[in-house]
Formats: structure tokens, C-alpha cells, sequence
């Protein structure tokens, strides 16, 4: 089985541990374009800090991760892990899973990133501010700029097992699974349900997406769970107590997709 997860823009401070070591990240294959995209945010981000801002989106509040852009190469780092603090981080509860499930984490996690391309929540990386919706000068959209090395390491990565793919759609635009490995992969929508004068509505409620989200991935994790393909997804999921509805695609080579239907949001 491999997650696929999004970062999250809150990030934890590398505090005062140890640089980047790009050579110690997990899919080598990547290594040159995390440096070409790195090279070029750094040096943006260490000119001009109003076209750095310009560029990455961010508002006046937010000038300070110009800088810290800038310093991307010296900062400390830490595991991606311990470093991204979103809310599906929060429900995930990495830092107080049991051991073999922490251990199973760090085979199965992969979390998609603007910057580094995809790591594993076990790599050392240091905070940044960089999304997948970014364009930079000189390599263009990120999300088109990834497509080209995902495409040469994500199936090796993924190997013969189920894909789960949990990412929003700015990073599932790095990557899409084609042919037999889209046919072994799940996709997750979460909706909430409830009853509005005698009839059942549905909706997307962000914020209880990424905790509901974050949430499955632990359960599964703690369950020691290993599902070879969505249908077998789809029944242990059932099993730890959630409403799923799905059905295969009808045609082939495309990937599964899945409701999570909740009734409580917390």
C-alpha cells in the first residue's frame, strides 16, 4: 500500500538540528529537479522580496517566509513528519502511534510538496513556503514542472499494491495514475450528511475533509491494515467502522472513487 497525502501550509520551525541533506531523501530519482526548483526559489526569494512575494501569493503578514526561503540551504531540518502540522497531520497523530504502526508510516506515507516533489514523512526536510500552485520564473507552474519526474519514479514507488490517494487537487496534478496502476488506485471524497426538513444533504466541509482524512490513515496505520486494491479498501474501512460507498469504474484504467459519508463533524 502507498498514501499519498498533501503537505500543509503550517509548519513546525526546524528548531536548531541539522541542514538539508538532499542526498539522504527517499526516491533519489527526483534529486535533480528538487534542486533546480530549489536553486531558483532560493534566489528569488533572496532578490526582491515583493516579486518573491508576488510570486509565491503571500500577503504582507507573510513576508517573513520570504526570508526564510531565502536561508532554505543552512535552515535546520527536521522529518517531514514532524515538520507539516495541518489539521490532517493533527488527526494523523504520527508523533503517538504505536511503533509498528509508526514503522508502517514511514514505508507507506507519501506526502506530495511544491518543492521537494514527494517525500517520505521520515525524510529530513526544512520549513518552507512553497505550494504546488506556485509558478516560478523560470521553470513555470510547479504542478506541469513535476509531471515529467513523477512519471519516471511514482510507479516503481508505488509498486504492485493499492494506491490510496488522498491529495487536493493542486498536487494530484504532479502525478495521475494511467492504465493498470489507476485501476488499483482509490481517490477520497469526504461528505457530510444530514437531514434538512426530512431530506438528507450532503456536503464538502474542508477542514472536517482533512481531519476525516487524517483520521482513516490512522486507523489504518494502528490496524496494521494492508489492502491489496480498493475493494479490499473499501471492506476494511467498513470494518473500522466507516460509511463508504464506491464501485469499480466502468472502464478500465481509471482509478476508484470513494465516499466517506460522516454524519458528525468535530
Amino acid at each position: 500500500m502507498l498514501v499519498l497525502l498533501p503537505p500543509s501550509e503550517g509548519k513546525a520551525s526546524g528548531g536548531t538540528g541539522a541542514p538539508l541533506d538532499a542526498g539522504t531523501l527517499s526516491l533519489p530519482g527526483l534529486a535533480a529537479a528538487r534542486e533546480a526548483v530549489l536553486a531558483e526559489l532560493v534566489d528569488l526569494c533572496a532578490g526582491d522580496e515583493e516579486k518573491a512575494r508576488e510570486v509565491l501569493g503571500l500577503s504582507q503578514g507573510l513576508r517573513g517566509e520570504v526570508a526564510k526561503n531565502a536561508g532554505l540551504r543552512e535552515a535546520a531540518a527536521l522529518p517531514a513528519g514532524e515538520l507539516y502540522t495541518g489539521v490532517l497531520y493533527e488527526a494523523l497523530g504520527l508523533a503517538d502511534l504505536p511503533a509498528a504502526a509508526r514503522a508502517l508510516a514511514e514505508r507507506t506515507l507519501l506526502v506530495f510538496s511544491g518543492l521537494w516533489g514527494a517525500v517520505r514523512v521520515g525524510d529530513r526536510i526544512p520549513s518552507y513556503r512553497c505550494s504546488m500552485g506556485v509558478r516560478l520564473p523560470g521553470l513555470g507552474a510547479l504542478g506541469a514542472y513535476w509531471r515529467e519526474p513523477m512519471a519516471q519514479v511514482m510507479p516503481k514507488a508505488a509498486g504492485d499494491g493499492l494506491v490510496l490517494d488522498l491529495r487536493s487537487a493542486a498536487y494530484a496534478a504532479a502525478w495521475k495514475p494511467k492504465g493498470e496502476l489507476a485501476g488499483r488506485t482509490a481517490t477520497v471524497r469526504v461528505l457530510h450528511a444530514q437531514v434538512v426538513d426530512g431530506v438528507e444533504k450532503r456536503s464538502v466541509v474542508s477542514h472536517f475533509n482533512k481531519a476525516t482524512k487524517g483520521r482513516l490513515v490512522r486507523d489504518l496505520l494502528v490496524a496494521g491494515a494492508r489492502p491489496a486494491g480498493p475493494a479490499e479498501l473499501v471492506e476494511v474501512l467498513r470494518g473500522l467502522g466507516y460509511v463508504v460507498e464506491g464501485e469499480a469504474p466502468a472502464r478500465g484504467g481509471r482509478a476508484w472513487a470513494l465516499d466517506v459519508v460522516v454524519t458528525q463533524i468535530h
